[in-house]
């Protein structure tokens, strides 16, 4: 699957594309069941809510689960992240972020380059993260927020929050973020199961907490090239893996499949 130009210049411009109906319902099926289970099972790459049992984050399901690998190696999430970040890219980080119905806590405002280059040194900004809804995603059940055009401005000053959530993450300073907000607003991502996502390494973007009756979950696939690999190696492997070999694309009916 290969991107438009005119969603490349979308990208370029606002730091973030959506694409709609990406995947079928009866592609969601087998993650959404897996996900069950997944979510069951203790595993120290299962992160808890801070108030709560709640899954907030469950982490590197591509070595946990044969369904999310396959996702990991799609052509519609590789061949559009190879347009834009170049033909050689490894598995960063596959995770699910949740936001159970009525205890699904924020996101802070945030780019994930200040966490890899932070806490991985990963050297530059080139990482790309593609999303795929798991659940339908409204303005009622925490979507991402994202500052188009944020990314233009390179990294912003960044402080590391180890106690607002139960995730510890490089966060922006609230005056920049309303700075940025005065000059371009807020543009919520939202969709139907099977949506795609994809935006850059330097877009601030957060989340509200989820106070509707209805779950939210997130599939996130983040793919860095690899001569940017990550040159340190404090946090575990579930969080920033550790094989650099180049993702090779599936084919495309392989989670009809499963």
């Amino acid at each position: 699957m290969q991107l438009s130009q005119a969603q490349l210049d979308a990208f370029d411009n606002n730091g973030f594309i959506v694409l709609p109906q990406l995947f079928s319902k009866e592609e969601i099926a087998p993650l959404k069941t897996e996900l069950v289970s997944l979510f069951d099972n203790p595993h120290p790459a299962n992160i808890a809510e801070q108030n709560g049992d709640a899954v907030r984050t469950a982490m590197a399901l591509h070595q946990r689960n044969p369904v999310f690998r396959r996702l990991t190696g799609h052509p519609r999430l590789l061949e559009p992240a190879q347009q834009i970040a170049g033909p050689t890219l490894y598995v960063q980080q596959v995770k699910v972020n949740v936001k159970a119905a009525f205890v699904g806590d924020l996101w802070q405002w945030h780019y994930d380059f200040a966490t890899h280059h932070a806490d991985d040194g990963v050297p530059q900004p080139h990482a790309l993260n593609l999303h795929v809804f798991l659940d339908d995603v409204t303005e009622h059940n925490g979507p991402l927020y994202f500052v188009p055009g944020s990314h233009r401005y390179g990294p912003a000053p960044a402080h590391h929050d180890t106690t607002s959530t139960s995730y510890p993450l490089w966060v922006v300073e609230p005056a920049r973020v309303a700075q940025l907000i005065d000059e371009a607003g807020i543009i919520s991502a939202t969709g139907p199961a099977g949506t795609g996502l994809i935006f850059g390494d330097l877009m601030i973007h957060g989340s509200p907490n989820n106070m509707s009756p209805w779950d939210r979950a997130i599939f996130s696939l983040i793919l860095n090239p690899v001569d940017n690999a990550q040159q340190c190696f404090a946090r575990p492997d579930y969080k920033h893996h550790r094989d650099f070999s180049p993702v090779v694309a599936l084919d495309d009916d392989c989670l009809l499949s499963y």
